[in-house]
């Protein structure tokens, strides 16, 4: 879908469709202002008469106005405006421009940049309005059939002051990265195994070149000792890939920052087997490499002037006879040994040998992404995702990244007090903490594996995908990820 920005007579617009919000007990102003005047005020007296409604969400098409060249006009209720922030806007701009996929519109003008966003300058607006366009035009295809919807081709956006049309182009890279992670997500697990995400790097890496990739296949991890990956590996038919892709933007004597995503294309949990209900949302205990792999994208399509790598663990973890079992004591690839206590803490299992990789690259920051424990769920919910990190300004960045961006996260703790709940009496470490805490521990356990690196670690349980019948994965915290990388590359 091609973006750019409007200019000219609205109302004589050569286009399906012109998207226009109003506040409450706020005047039209602007593009809708002029809509409104040339349709004779249609537009106004419907929203006196609350007819429209001001609640925020709610979305009225009117057809065929008088003096509008436009099919419809789409007008959409924002609430209140000293409500009227970043998360409102950008939710906004989803919800209109995907009722608009369900129509035969295939041009369209968007006129709530024009409209005053706490916090937010003209470019803040049209970045944030290009980003959010993107994410709504993706549509779940692989699997089913979606005859009723068309696509939109082109949405031009009108703004309230200078803006550089510039900014859309980056907006458009960002939103395929958010899209390319969700697709990851949403695939069926037979279909996304870890050769298939070998695939898509290998497409990523084809298109651009100052992009390698690298791929280690279970041979070679198990030549390195990368023990804990390979024993949660030991369970299913298809093979483990280690996953590596690296970009350069800059010298090559500068550090690179480094991206280290779970890839667990399936989790039974193993051994210690999860219940049946739900399990086929395991699907999206991959959504870390989903992420790291969109994000990585994105950086390469906007050419940042750093250096970047992705490393991907992808593995399935089944039950099977050569599964491996709670009361295993696995050798890591750091060289440390591991108790396993429960074949369901998998995903901490196989991050550490990739840590301990991505260690040897001296990052100038490393950070990864996980799908790693439900106790994060309850702790956050569905709204942030938790950040943990020793580093008090590489946390604060992030963070930043994330409020910047609509993709939030919060911090918790990682103090030593919770190192003794992964005492074990066999091993250097247990896999497991207990239920208190548990995902401080599973941080903690990460933790152990990225000493002397600026590490920080993003768990995504509850942010990375909708549960229940409408369930798809969001694509975060990939607007996150490459917000922080964009002020690396200053």
């Amino acid at each position: 879908m091609q973006t750019s920005l409007f200019s000219g007579d609205i109302a004589q617009a050569d286009t399906d469709a012109i998207i226009i919000g109003h506040l409450k007990d706020t005047p039209l102003t602007g593009a809708a202002a002029r809509l409104d005047e040339a349709c004779g005020g249609v537009i106004s007296q419907l929203i006196e008469s609350g007819d429209l409604g001001h609640k925020a969400g709610r979305i009225r098409q009117l057809f065929k106005l008088p003096g509008v060249q436009a099919q419809r006009v789409l007008v959409v209720g924002l609430g209140e405006a000293e409500k009227f922030g970043l998360l409102a806007f950008q939710k906004a701009v989803r919800e209109t421009t995907a009722r608009l996929l369900k129509s035969p519109a295939m041009r369209v003008v968007n006129t709530l940049p024009e409209l005053p966003v706490k916090n937010l300058n003209a470019g803040e607006k049209l970045f944030q309005a290009g980003i959010a366009s993107q994410e709504s035009v993706y549509v779940y295809r692989e699997t089913k059939e979606q005859p009723e919807i068309t696509g939109l081709d082109a949405i031009a956006f009108a703004v309230d002051g200078q803006a550089d049309a510039g900014l859309l182009a980056q907006a458009e890279a960002i939103g395929r990265g958010v899209n390319r992670a969700r697709e990851l997500g949403n695939l069926p697990p037979n279909i996304c195994n870890p050769d298939y995400l070998v695939a898509v790097a290998g497409e990523i890496a084809g298109r651009h070149d100052k992009v390698d990739l690298e791929v280690l296949d279970d041979e070679r991890m198990e030549e390195m000792g990368m023990g804990a990956l390979m024993a949660v590996a030991r369970g299913s038919h298809n093979k483990p890939r280690m996953i590596v892709l690296r970009y350069q933007g800059a010298d090559k004597a500068q550090a690179p920052h480094v991206l280290v995503g779970k890839g667990i294309t399936f989790d039974s949990g193993g051994i210690s087997l999860k219940p049946g209900q739900g399990m086929d949302e395991m699907k999206y205990d991959m959504c870390g490499a989903a992420s790291v792999i969109g994000a990585f994208q994105a950086v390469a399509e906007l050419g940042l002037p750093i250096n970047l790598v992705s490393i991907v663990p992808a593995v399935e973890n089944m039950p099977d006879g050569n599964s491996y079992r709670p009361g295993d004591v696995v050798k890591s690839y750091a060289g440390k040994t591991i108790e396993v206590l429960n074949t369901d803490a998998e995903g901490r299992l196989i991050l550490c040998d990739a840590l301990a990789y991505g260690k040897e690259m001296n990052p100038a920051s490393m950070i990864d992404v996980a799908t790693l424990t439900g106790a994060c769920v309850i702790a956050l919910g569905h709204h942030a995702s938790g950040l943990m990190s020793h580093d008090d300004e590489l946390a604060e960045s992030l963070l930043d990244a994330g409020r910047h961006m609509g993709d939030r996260a919060w911090r918790l703790p990682l103090w030593d007090d919770y190192q003794s709940q992964l005492d074990s009496p066999f091993a250097d470490l247990a896999n497991v903490g207990g239920r208190e805490a548990g995902s401080i521990t599973a941080g903690r356990f990460l933790s152990c594996f990225a000493e002397g690196v600026r590490w920080a670690h993003l768990d995504i349980a509850g942010s990375a995908w909708k549960s229940g019948k409408n369930r798809d994965a969001t694509g975060r915290p990939v607007k996150l990820l490459v917000e922080y990388l964009r002020r690396q590359a200053g």
